[in-house]
């Protein structure tokens, strides 16, 4: 009679090649872009077989949509954990821009690879808006609405708000210090004080239409 390998090991060595070749793509991806990068060069650096990423992930641009749902679990888990519910909507809005906007930093390696692969795979762009954009603005509308003032404010309002802290992250917590070279701290301070702008003006506004 034949014994079988005990399945819990299995799927243990499964699961640690997968996050190897996994974490191998990510580096090689930031560091050379991701056509540049080959399965080869992904296997070797993992130490794994090349033709695991064929049976794992269906070639290359299958590791795509797994980092990314990674990211994303890492990000959301990190929102939840780390950051405490503020007072009221305007102080949860800005402490919610400034960690957007040191998240984008500290993920830039991630958006460098990435990003410029939206503009060329329709497919990819599709999993990125999904996977980051609408879920990371949907928590971010999530934290806005359990504060204890958010009544004033419409659901479209919230929404906005939701949407700007994205745009704010995006654009000075990556766009600005890491394409363009300005400095890091110089952009932060100008993204709070557009986003105590936006949500003084929408809570004003508010307030006059209650």
């Amino acid at each position: 009679m034949s014994i079988l390998p005990p399945r819990p090991r299995r799927k243990r060595d499964r699961a640690a090649k997968q996050q190897a070749l996994l974490l191998a793509a990510m580096r090689l991806f930031a560091a050379k872009g991701y056509d540049a990068t080959t399965t080869r060069e992904i296997a070797s650096a993992a130490g794994c077989a090349e033709g695991l990423i064929h049976r794992y992930f269906k070639g290359k641009a299958g590791l795509l949509p797994v980092l990314v749902e990674q990211y994303m679990d890492r990000e959301l888990g990190d929102l939840n954990r780390r950051l405490r519910p503020a007072a009221n909507v305007e102080a949860e809005f800005l402490q919610l821009v400034e960690w957007e906007v040191e998240r984008m930093w500290e993920n830039r390696d991630f958006l460098r690879a990435f990003i410029p692969r939206t503009l060329v795979d329709p497919v990819f762009s599709g999993v990125m808006n999904r996977s980051v954009v609408r879920v990371r603005t949907g928590a971010i509308a999530e934290r806005l609405r359990q504060c204890s003032d958010c009544a004033a404010l419409s659901r479209e309002e919230c929404e906005a708000l939701a949407q700007a802290a994205n745009m704010l992250a995006f654009i000075f917590g990556f766009m600005r210090p890491v394409t363009l070279g300005h400095d890091r701290l110089q952009c932060g301070k100008m993204a709070i004080s557009i986003a105590k702008l936006l949500v003084r003006g929408a809570t004003a506004s508010s307030r006059k239409t209650a």
